[in-house]
């Protein structure tokens, strides 16, 4: 991909995906006791546990639509993830690898759309493959001992579901509702806004 001045970060980028970035890693520790305290209400059918997962994937998929320039979504969800880890995530460190593999996710939708296209369908893919990579290390870290057709498969399967639905489409919603109290209008995301 060709470097232009338009994919240079500029100080508003690295403080803006930070502030995205902090505030999720503190939403992602506090999630971890939200995950620990339903397991219970999954317990019929547990890999439905993951219709939850997609919280945990939002700054990735946010922080492409907000800041929109290559790096941004790996930066926002590894931040997120160290955050987290520091904070005491019930996981330990090893949210640092997930955090990075859940970015790269987010990263390939928005590089397969060229970095140009931060529509409806670049955030449902965004949504839809950082749930992929995070199904993935799941498969091979967190669950490699559980039946595959029982457990890790419908695990995966609803891992993406739950992080198109709520990283894809919730990022995107929260974008578009950001981008219409301005606070957005020094980020190319306020072209979106509707004139009034």
């Amino acid at each position: 991909m060709k470097t232009t001045d338009s994919n240079r970060w500029r100080t508003i980028d690295i403080v803006v995906a930070s502030v995205i970035a902090v505030a999720f890693g503190v939403i992602f520790w506090a999630w971890g006791l939200v995950w620990s305290a339903t397991e219970g209400a999954f317990s019929f059918f547990p890999p439905a546990q993951t219709l939850i997962y997609g919280v945990w994937l939002v700054p990735a998929v946010l922080g492409g639509l907000v800041i929109r320039k290559p790096g941004a979504s790996l930066y926002c969800e590894l931040l997120a993830a160290i955050i987290s880890a520091l904070l005491g995530s019930q996981w330990g460190t090893i949210v640092l690898l997930q955090g990075l593999m859940q970015g790269l996710g987010a990263e390939l939708a928005f590089a397969a759309f060229r970095y140009r296209s931060y529509r409806l369908p670049a955030a449902l893919l965004a949504g839809a493959l950082t749930g992929l990579s995070a199904a993935v290390f799941d498969f091979v870290y967190w669950n490699a001992e559980r039946d595959i057709a029982t457990y890790r498969l419908p695990y995966a399967a609803l891992t993406v579901i739950s992080a198109t639905v709520i990283a894809g489409a919730g990022a995107y919603a929260l974008t578009r509702a950001l981008t219409r109290t301005g606070v957005l209008d020094r980020f190319p995301a306020a072209r979106d806004r509707p004139l009034v």
